[in-house]
């Protein structure tokens, strides 16, 4: 048969497995686009996230299919059991491409299997169809390789671990990598406790048989594909500083400026923090050998290649190389500077299924509470392994920081909307400080990276400590990634974009000859202005107003070192950042 698009849709109760074709609402859309526009569209706003109206969708990118670098991501959307609004969390790996290959423009999963049922969905070329699952209570590195051994070496994988099974809510879906190794996870926002609560366990696909997407214009397709792919290689951090010290390489950028979060979020710098360094992280790779690699790509058409793996002493793998976040979260965070045990909490967090930065900040705020010792980091790991124990202190960190704080009596718990901040302190990085705030994600410093231009000089250049451009920077921010999410193409692709003139001419070109569009740059904000907007609307209707768009006022609060500053935007400046909403005019009206 001829390519086709289709939407295939999971009913865990019914176990039925039906293609449909895309509706018209649907139609254009692809990744970020897709997931939160289904879920908008038929989830009911004040649903149970665990229950039977939830529902859970993946979606590759608008580009996914085709030989275009870096664009092989997978969104995966759901109402957020963390956060209580709506959820787009991606990853890399391998399943995005394979599922657009097979022509499925997005899975819709929705009901839920009878208590203590388990399945796991097969899916192939024109085929799909749910079984009794064979992995069910093993964490995600075992569950793969026993699915390995039926299935082959030429699937993906889509899994939950033990976490997503007991339906913690920092509970994440992890994707395999080129290698089979289920390391590249939608992390955020417990997408993986909706996983489990459907009695999903698994998703095998097979893209033997699946082609690549068609295209209107092919010549003029690689024809932009190689401009893209040009202003990939020549930007500096896209070329050189991803690859050979993974996202690793902020830690000393972010140390110098002063935005390190250390001791939760009491300083803003790590005496120790040369120790987690991707200059470190690039040495110890190199010295061991073995298994270790700098510059790995975890998806096909990779071409940034920020994945590295981590060998042990012995040279046998470790972890991949741990994202900034994680070193960040386990480490200065959390008191601890030995690299090989951040590299352990890494590896069983993709394990066991859960979000590192939320269950390495509640690690940090488990300490401060008095839970476990501060900077013990043997005494850290002992309790994380308690996540997949089921004990009552792993399922506490295992719901990550907010619940966290809560039970240990913290009162300084970085959190928005239930979800934890990220890694850089928002009161020396401002601009992403706003993007923590008011991103309908919950804290996501990926919603709008500004440590671009605050940090980095990338896209121009805003004084991180002072308020000046800050809101103006989140809101285009903001807007752009949502637009990026919805093409399927890694968030890093991101620097050139801002910096290399023609790399977004570039992916218009791609989408228009792709599809047969007329599309422009001016579309592109269009688009993700559109996106917000749908989620925002969301989540007004789940209950989070426009007042939880803030920071917890310990930020606002405490200055801190070493540049003693605050984090001191107003409600009302916050509520500017989405200008272009009927509910941000109403209250400008009401104002003046």
């Amino acid at each position: 048969m001829s390519f086709e698009f289709r939407i295939l849709r999971v009913d865990m109760a019914a176990r039925t497995c039906t293609f449909e074709p895309v509706p018209q609402e649907y139609t254009g859309l692809g990744g970020r686009a897709l997931t939160s526009t289904i879920v908008a569209r038929e989830v009911d706003p004040t649903c149970t996230p665990l229950g039977p109206h939830n529902k859970l969708v993946f979606a590759p990118g608008l580009l996914g299919a085709t030989n275009s670098p870096n664009s092989n991501r997978l969104s995966v959307g759901c109402k957020s059991p963390l956060t209580g609004g709506i959820k787009e969390s991606n990853a890399g790996g391998q399943p995005g491409g394979h599922l657009a290959k097979l022509g499925i423009l997005a899975i819709i999963v929705e009901n839920m299997a009878p208590e203590g049922e388990w399945w796991q969905l097969e899916l192939g070329k024109d085929k799909a169809c749910l079984v009794p699952s064979t992995v069910t209570g093993l964490n995600n590195f075992d569950a793969v390789a026993k699915l390995v051994e039926h299935y082959g070496d030429k699937c993906s994988y889509i899994t939950v671990g033990r976490a997503g099974e007991v339906k913690l809510t920092a509970a994440s879906i992890a994707c395999t990598d080129r290698e089979l190794r289920p390391m590249r996870h939608a992390g955020r926002g417990g997408v993986g406790a909706v996983m489990g609560a459907k009695g999903l366990k698994a998703i095998i696909v097979n893209p033997e048989g699946g082609e690549a997407a068609p295209l209107v214009d092919a010549d003029a397709f690689r024809s932009a594909s190689k401009r893209f792919a040009k202003a990939l290689a020549e930007h500096p951090i896209t070329s050189k500083g991803l690859a050979q010290y993974g996202t690793a390489v902020l830690v000393n950028i972010l140390q110098e400026a002063g935005g390190l979060p250390t001791k939760n979020f009491t300083v803003g710098q790590f005496a120790e923090h040369e120790n987690l360094s991707g200059e470190t992280l690039n040495k110890l790779t190199k010295e061991r050998g073995g298994e270790g690699k700098v510059a790995h790509g975890c998806m096909s058409g990779c071409v940034i290649r920020c994945s590295g793996i981590l060998p042990d002493k012995k040279g046998k793998f470790q972890s991949k190389w741990p994202e900034y976040e994680t070193l960040w979260c386990f480490g200065p965070h959390s008191g601890i500077s030995d690299l090989d045990k951040v590299s352990r909490f890494d590896y069983m967090c993709d394990d066991f299924g859960v979000d590192t930065i939320d269950v390495g900040v509640a690690v940090g705020v488990a300490m401060a509470g008095g839970g476990i010792p501060y900077g013990d980091a043997d005494a850290a790991l002992a309790a994380v392994a308690q996540i997949s124990e089921g004990t009552p202190l792993g399922r506490v960190l295992g719901c990550g920081t907010a619940t966290t704080g809560r039970v240990f009596g913290v009162r300084r718990v970085p959190c928005v909307k239930g979800q934890s901040l990220p890694a850089y302190d928002p009161r020396a990085v401002k601009g992403v400080g706003v993007t923590y705030a008011t991103t309908p994600m919950g804290a996501d410093h990926t919603a709008g990276y500004a440590v671009t231009a605050n940090i980095l000089a990338c896209g121009g250049k805003v004084d991180p400590l002072k308020k000046e451009g800050q809101i103006e920077l989140s809101r285009n921010l903001q807007v752009a990634t949502a637009s990026v999410d919805s093409v399927g193409l890694c968030l890093f692709t991101a620097f050139a974009i801002l910096d290399v003139p023609d790399a977004l001419p570039a992916i218009v070109d791609m989408l228009n000859a792709k599809f047969g569009w007329k599309m422009t740059g001016d579309d592109v904000v269009t688009l993700g202005q559109r996106i917000l907007t749908t989620e925002i609307d969301f989540n007004r209707k789940a209950g989070i107003g426009i007042g939880q768009d803030r920071l917890p006022d310990f930020f606002t609060d405490e200055p801190v070192a070493p540049h003693n500053t605050n984090f001191d935007f107003t409600n009302e400046e916050l509520a500017t950042v989405f200008n272009w909403r009927d509910e941000v005019k109403e209250l400008e009206k009401n104002r003046k």
